[in-house]
C-alpha cells in the first residue's frame, strides 16, 4: 500500500495504516527476539513516533520498513543498557531482514486457550490491531487500568508458560482456529449491539472485527469458517444504515428500509460464502449463520423471506453447534413457518436457561401478543426491559409497552 509521502494525512488513513502495519511489525519482532513483551514495547514506541511524525510528514512509501527501522533503533538503545540481553542485541545488530508477515502466528499466540477470553481480546486488539490500552478501555467501557492489567498478565503468562509463538500443528489447528474465530466473533457482537448502557453500538469494534476476519481469511484460504465469519460480518454491516432510526432506536428487520441496504456489499459477501462452500464442502457454524443472514439480505421484502430455508439452516446449525440462543432464533423461524403456537411451545422449554437473556423475553412477548395474550405479553416485555442495558433496545421496548 502506497500512501502520499508529503502533506497532511487524515486521521482515518493514519489509523488504518498504523493498525495494519503495527500488527505486522509486532509479529516480525516477536519472531526475531523470541520475547513477546519486549517486542510489544518496541511496537508501541514505534507507533508513538509514527503518530507524532506522519500527520505532518506524510506516510512513507513502505510504512512497515519505516516502523521496523524505528523499533530496531530504539531496541538497540534499550538493549545496550541491559547486559542480560546480549543474545537479543546480537539479533538486532545483524543485517536487518525485511519484515516478514508473521501476523497469523501472532494471532494464534494472542488467542491461546491458556489465556482467558477477556485477555485474548485485549491482547489481540493491543498487539495485532495496534490499539492503546486507553482505546481498548474506551471501546469496552472499562477502566484503562483493568485493560492494562489484563494485557500485562497475558504477556506474563505467555512467557512463564512457554506458550509457543507458532501456527499450531495440523492436528491442533481445528480447535485453535475455532478459538481465534470465537474471539473475533465476540468482538463483532460487542460492537454490533453493545451490552452496556453507554451506547447502542461501537462501530470501531465492528471495524476491527472485520479487519481481523479479513486478515484471517486471507492468511488461511483453506479454512472455510474464516471466510464464513468474514461473510457474516459483512452481511450484517451491509444493512447498518437501516438498523437505527433518527432517534437512535433499533429498527426491527421487518420494518427496515431495505433501500438503505448496501446491495453491492451483500452480493460480494454472498459470493464469498458461496465460493468457500463450493471449494471446501465443509459447512460450519459461521458459514451457516452467514447463510441465514444472506437469506434475509437477499429478500426484497420481509414478506418474501424464505423462512422454510432459514428453518432448515437453523436445524443444521443446531446439529453442528447446539446452544439455547440458537434454539431461540430457530423458534422465530418456526413462528413464520408453523405459527406462533408451535413456536411458543418450543420457546417455553428454554425459560430456565435463558431467564436472564432479554431477547428471550422480548421474543416470547411477540408470540404471546400474536396469540392474543396481551397481559402476559406485557409482562414479558417488562422483564426484557429490566434485563437489557443497551439504550437502543430499551427505547424499542419502552415504545412497544407504550403502544400496547
Amino acid at each position: 500500500m502506497n500512501e502520499p509521502v508529503h502533506g497532511q494525512v487524515s486521521q482515518e488513513v493514519l489509523a488504518r495504516v498504523v493498525r495494519e502495519h503495527a500488527g505486522r511489525l509486532a509479529a516480525s519482532l516477536v519472531s526475531l527476539l523470541g520475547d513477546f513483551a519486549a517486542a510489544e514495547d518496541l511496537v508501541q514506541d514505534a507507533v508513538e513516533v509514527a503518530l507524532r511524525r506522519w500527520p505532518a510528514e506524510g506516510i512513507p512509501e513502505r510504512p512497515e520498513a519505516w516502523l521496523f527501522t524505528v523499533a530496531r533503533r530504539h531496541g538497540l538503545d534499550v538493549l545496550r543498557r541491559e547486559s542480560n540481553y546480549r543474545a537479543k542485541l546480537a539479533r538486532l545488530t545483524s543485517p536487518a531482514p525485511a519484515p516478514r508477515d508473521d501476523r497469523l502466528r501472532l494471532i494464534f499466540t494472542c488467542c491461546h486457550p491458556a489465556l482467558s477470553r477477556t485477555a485474548q481480546i485485549a491482547l489481540t486488539l493491543r498487539v495485532v490491531c495496534g490499539l492503546s490500552a486507553a482505546q481498548i478501555a474506551a471501546a469496552f467501557l472499562v477502566p484503562e487500568s483493568t485493560v492494562a492489567q489484563r494485557i500485562t498478565r497475558a504477556k506474563r503468562k505467555i512467557g512463564e508458560a512457554g506458550i509457543p509463538y507458532r501456527i499450531p500443528a495440523a492436528e491442533e489447528l481445528p480447535q485453535r482456529v475455532e478459538e481465534v474465530l470465537a474471539v473475533i466473533y465476540l468482538l463483532f457482537n460487542e460492537g454490533y449491539l453493545s451490552s452496556t448502557a453507554e451506547r447502542a453500538q461501537a462501530r470501531d469494534l465492528v471495524e476491527d472485527a472485520e479487519w481481523l476476519a479479513t486478515l484471517l481469511a486471507n492468511l488461511l484460504p483453506k479454512q472455510p469458517e474464516a471466510a464464513g465469519l468474514l461473510a457474516l460480518i459483512r452481511l450484517h454491516r451491509a444493512r447498518g444504515a437501516a438498523r437505527f432510526d433518527g432517534q437512535g432506536r433499533l429498527v426491527l428487520l421487518a420494518d427496515q428500509d431495505r433501500s438503505l441496504w448496501d446491495r453491492q456489499a451483500i452480493e460480494q459477501a454472498t459470493a464469498l460464502l458461496t465460493r468457500a462452500a463450493r471449494a471446501h464442502r465443509r459447512p460450519g457454524p459461521y458459514q451457516l449463520q452467514a447463510a441465514i443472514v444472506a437469506c434475509h439480505a437477499e429478500a426484497e421484502t420481509f414478506a418474501a423471506t424464505d423462512w422454510a430455508q432459514i428453518l432448515v439452516l437453523y436445524d443444521m446449525l443446531l446439529h453442528l453447534a447446539p446452544s439455547p440462543v440458537t434454539r431461540l432464533h430457530r423458534a422465530i423461524a418456526v413462528r413464520h413457518v408453523h405459527g406462533p403456537a408451535q413456536a411458543l411451545t418450543e420457546l417455553e422449554d428454554l425459560g430456565a436457561v435463558l431467564e436472564r437473556y432479554p431477547l428471550f423475553h422480548a421474543t416470547r412477548a411477540e408470540l404471546l401478543r400474536d396469540l392474543g395474550r396481551r397481559e402476559q405479553a406485557r409482562t414479558a416485555d417488562e422483564r426484557a426491559l429490566e434485563l437489557t442495558a443497551n439504550p437502543a433496545q430499551q427505547a424499542l421496548l419502552e415504545q412497544r409497552l407504550a403502544w400496547h
